[in-house]
């Protein structure tokens, strides 16, 4: 990942709304849930949050399938690991003693 689809993803889930939103799909897992599950769950209005949803879409962190007559999200766990391998991959070059675990601070054990 570089450095401009970090800060878009990020900026993305800096929106209160949308990181409750994302919160919610990772918590449902690789099924997702509909559309209408996630605005009951979160009292949001339709309008506003498929505004929210096209974002997350546009930055690759969710996706959207339709099945049937219901239009389920899914989060989109690759773009979600190379979000944090981003984060984490220089973690601790400067020689100091790192507190992060290890199972996230090297990319290759994400991918």
């Amino acid at each position: 990942m570089n450095i401009h689809n970090a800060a878009v993803a990020l900026r993305e889930l800096g929106h209160v709304t949308r990181l409750g939103i994302y919160r919610e799909l990772v918590k449902a897992g690789p099924e997702g849930l509909p559309v209408g599950e996630i605005q009951k769950r979160l009292t949001i209005p339709a309008s506003t949050l498929s505004h929210h949803l096209s974002a997350l879409i546009s930055a690759g962190l969710i996706s959207q399938e339709r099945q049937s007559r219901t239009l389920f999200c899914r989060p989109c766990y690759a773009k979600l690991e190379q979000l944090m391998a981003f984060l984490t991959e220089e973690c601790c070059a400067g020689g100091s003693g790192c507190s992060l675990s290890t199972a996230i601070t090297h990319k290759e054990n994400l991918l």
